[in-house]
C-alpha cells in the first residue's frame, strides 16, 4: 500500500515507519506542525523562549534524522489554524467552565484523523499509519478499535472519538509491541536520536512551561479567598477559580485549621 506515516520525532512513530517498510509498503513520512510558539501569547513576558530552539522544531529535526536514516521522504504539513479553532479554543472554553479538558482526544479527532487524513488523500495515499499503541479489527463489515498489546501504554482512550471510517483506513504498526520492545528495535536500528528519547507527556502546546503562567496569557487571573464551607475559615487565596479542578489537592497552598 501507498502509506503516509505521521512521524512525530519520537521513538514510537519511528519504529512504526520501519515496520511498514519491512512489510513491503510504499512509505512516506509526514511531520505535523500544530502549534506556532513564536507567534502566540505563550512567549509574552518570556523572551528567553525565543532564544532556544522550540521543542516542536527539535521534534521536527529528530523526525528528519529518522527519515534520513531510514531512507524515507519526509513531508511537513501545517495545521496551526485547524488546531487553534478545533482544539485550543475548546480547551480554553472548558477551563472557563471549570472543567478539565483533554486536548489529546480533540487533536486525534480533528487533526490527526481529520485534517491529516484530508492531506493524505490529497497527496494520493491509500491509508495512513501512526505510532499509537492501539489496534483495529474488522468484524461483520465493521472495523473496531481494539486495545494494544502493551496495556500500560494503550492509547485507545485518546482515540475514542475517531470515527470508524478513519480507523478502517489506519494502520497501527506497533500495536502488537510493548514499549521496551519498541526501544530495543530503535536501538538495534541505530536510531540514536529517538531510541532513548523521553516520552512526551502533558499538553503538547505547553511543554515544560509553567501551566498556570501559560494559561494566564489567555485567561486572566482573578484572585480570591479559599474558604472552608463548614467552618467559614479562610484557608488561603486562589489565583482564579478556573485554574483549579474538582478534587484537586496539590498546589492549593492552603493552611489547615483546627476546630
Amino acid at each position: 500500500m501507498k502509506l503516509l506515516v505521521g512521524l512525530s520525532g519520537g521513538v514510537d512513530s519511528a519504529v512504526a515507519a520501519w515496520k511498514l517498510m519491512q512489510e513491503g509498503h510504499d512509505v512516506t513520512c509526514c511531520f505535523m506542525r500544530n502549534w506556532d510558539s513564536l507567534t502566540n501569547a505563550d512567549i509574552e513576558g518570556n523572551p528567553d523562549l525565543t532564544n532556544d530552539i522550540c521543542p516542536q522544531e527539535q521534534d521536527y529535526n529528530d523526525a528528519r534524522a529518522v527519515a534520513d536514516h531510514l531512507g524515507l521522504k519526509l513531508l511537513r504539513a501545517d495545521f496551526i489554524q485547524e488546531y487553534w479553532d478545533h482544539v485550543f479554543q475548546t480547551f480554553l472554553k472548558e477551563y472557563e467552565r471549570g472543567r478539565t479538558p483533554n486536548p489529546d482526544i480533540l487533536c486525534n479527532k480533528y487533526i490527526k484523523f481529520d485534517s491529516f487524513f484530508d492531506f493524505a488523500t490529497s497527496q494520493g495515499f491509500e491509508a495512513v499509519a501512526t505510532g499509537h499503541y492501539a489496534n483495529n479489527r474488522q468484524e461483520d463489515g465493521f472495523v473496531w478499535l481494539t486495545r494494544a498489546q502493551d496495556r500500560n501504554k494503550d492509547q485507545t482512550y485518546f482515540l475514542c472519538q475517531v470515527p470508524e471510517n478513519k480507523i478502517a483506513r489506519t494502520l497501527f504498526p506497533i500495536g502488537g509491541l510493548t514499549k521496551p520492545e519498541v526501544r530495543r528495535i530503535a536501538e538495534a536500528l541505530r536510531l540514536e536520536t529517538v531510541a532513548s528519547k523521553k516520552d512526551s507527556t502533558g499538553i503538547c502546546f505547553i511543554g515544560e512551561r509553567n501551566f498556570r503562567l501559560f494559561l494566564s496569557n489567555y485567561l486572566p487571573m482573578k484572585p480570591g479567598p479559599i474558604v472552608d464551607i463548614d467552618s467559614g475559615n479562610v484557608l488561603g487565596e486562589h489565583q482564579g477559580v478556573l485554574y483549579y479542578t474538582v478534587g484537586q489537592r496539590k498546589g492549593l497552598n492552603i493552611t489547615a485549621h483546627k476546630g
